[in-house]
């Protein structure tokens, strides 16, 4: 489980880091950013903002009802196939909520006129839109509708607007569409998650992807992988990257990061007591982390200021703290401030 910080490096934009993943948490907008910066050394965070204007990737909720960030012209062939198993309880959470699917099926129709021609709206603007259609949105039901929407391959998120999210129609932000036939997306899939996790199981495969055991062995038979044994578990990888050997040195990653959350099992990465650490309370809010050597070491706050950035980390092993400070300065380059750090033991 090592390969995913090693490929990417020689990745030459957003959208190669993007096809090079499959797919890249993104439910928190800073740490995607991030996880683009750390893979593409020597960018600044305006720079990759503005690899995100491009049209090439977009955010949408592509895998278990999770938003990730994917290469647009893969976002129709990834929602049908591995985003419809989460429309399977759509009607269910509307029963929860009080909405009916006639009030689903008005939000999509709604939302794909008011953003017709090109138009790029608010997350505020489009409840609004909803609301004045007469549609329901206060509570969990506006975050819904938005999702569904999304989900059918209606819309998507683009690019923040200042602080705050926007959306666009899918078929307007992603000029190009690839559509590959359901064998063909198993095997692009798997070939991408392996190339850029591996070597794993077929159950994280399954875990990520959401999709059912037959089809992620599908997906693995087509794929053209190579069987390994990990310790005496049986795993897969691109033998291309199993060629380039193991990843060495140090990263620092944000929370939400295909490092830790692209598995079900993560104990190649980190013991139960640091994980534990990494998600405290079990609650599913990741902290940033500190890895050497596809481990982790520590985790890491950061807070901008206005003349620079202070970073706190919080050891989970020994280490030589002048080799974390290093692993910090990309990030400190990346939003263009000072490195401050500070160190805070447990």
């Amino acid at each position: 489980m090592t390969s995913l910080l090693l490929g990417p490096r020689s990745q030459p934009d957003v959208l190669g880091v993007a096809e090079w993943f499959g797919a890249m948490q993104a439910q928190d907008l800073n740490s995607v950013l991030w996880s683009l910066g750390a893979r593409l050394p020597g960018t600044t965070l305006p720079e990759v903002v503005a690899a995100t204007e491009r049209g090439d990737v977009v955010r949408t909720w592509p895998m278990r009802g999770t938003v990730h960030l994917v290469p647009s012209a893969d976002a129709h062939w990834m929602l049908e196939l591995t985003g419809v198993r989460a429309l399977a309880g759509a009607a269910k959470r509307r029963e929860q909520i009080g909405l009916s699917g006639d009030d689903a099926e008005r939000a999509v129709e709604i939302l794909g006129s008011a953003l017709a021609g090109g138009g790029r709206r608010t997350r505020s603007w489009c409840l609004a839109a909803l609301r004045e259609g007469g549609v329901e949105v206060s509570g969990q039901r506006g975050y819904h509708l938005l999702w569904f929407a999304a989900q059918r391959g209606v819309t998507a998120i683009a690019p923040n607007e200042g602080a705050e999210q926007t959306f666009v129609l899918l078929d307007d932000w992603a000029k190009k569409r690839n559509d590959p036939s359901r064998e063909e997306a198993l095997a692009i899939l798997a070939h991408r998650y392996f190339r850029s996790h591996g070597p794993t199981t077929i159950k994280d495969f399954a875990g990520w992807t959401g999709l059912t055991v037959t089809d992620a062995r599908a997906g693995v038979a087509a794929a053209g992988l190579t069987a390994v044994d990990v310790e005496g578990v049986a795993m897969w990888a691109d033998p291309a990257v199993l060629d380039a050997g193991p990843v060495t040195g140090w990263w620092a990653l944000p929370g939400f990061d295909e490092f830790l959350l692209g598995y079900k099992d993560r104990s190649m990465m980190a013991t139960a007591e640091q994980l534990a650490r990494v998600v405290p309370g079990g609650n599913g809010v990741f902290q940033s982390t500190l890895v050497r050597d596809g481990r982790v070491m520590a985790t890491w706050k950061r807070t901008l200021g206005k003349t620079a950035v202070t970073v706190t980390v919080q050891p989970m092993a020994e280490f030589d703290l002048d080799d974390a400070r290093a692993a910090l300065e990309p990030f400190a380059a990346f939003v263009g401030l000072p490195l401050k750090f500070t160190v805070k033991n447990p």
